[in-house]
């Protein structure tokens, strides 16, 4: 039987300079992960081979910036990051931001760095 999870209840892990994520679904064919990243913090410019990522923000403004154009969003906006496509998140804010990231399939293991832009 399937229970709600939460941020509170979901498995918890740390990454990059003080972030936080929290596995919501975590399956073989599906990820959606709550992430949370303090003031001025980024993410790694990287690229999926197979993962479409969906990234949704929940509170504050994330700075994504996919293929050279840069998107800054607010809560209730997402945005689809197809396979193949260089990515980099920031939180250049003064406050924290919290985001949902959907990945099919999961994106763990599926990640090559490329240059900064």
């Amino acid at each position: 039987m399937t229970e709600p999870i939460s941020s509170t209840t979901a498995e918890h892990y740390h990454w990059g300079a003080g972030c936080d994520g929290w596995h919501l679904v975590r399956s073989p064919s599906l990820s959606v992960i709550e992430e949370r990243m303090p003031p001025r913090t980024e993410e790694v410019r990287h690229r999926h081979a197979r993962s479409r990522q969906f990234f949704f923000v929940l509170d504050g403004v994330l700075s994504i910036e996919v293929e050279g154009a840069a998107h800054s969003m607010t809560p209730g906006t997402g945005l689809e990051v197809p396979p193949g496509h260089a990515h980099q998140v920031h939180n250049n804010a003064d406050h924290p931001v919290r985001f949902l990231v959907i990945s099919q399939p999961p994106s763990h293991g599926d990640r090559e760095v490329t240059p900064p832009r």
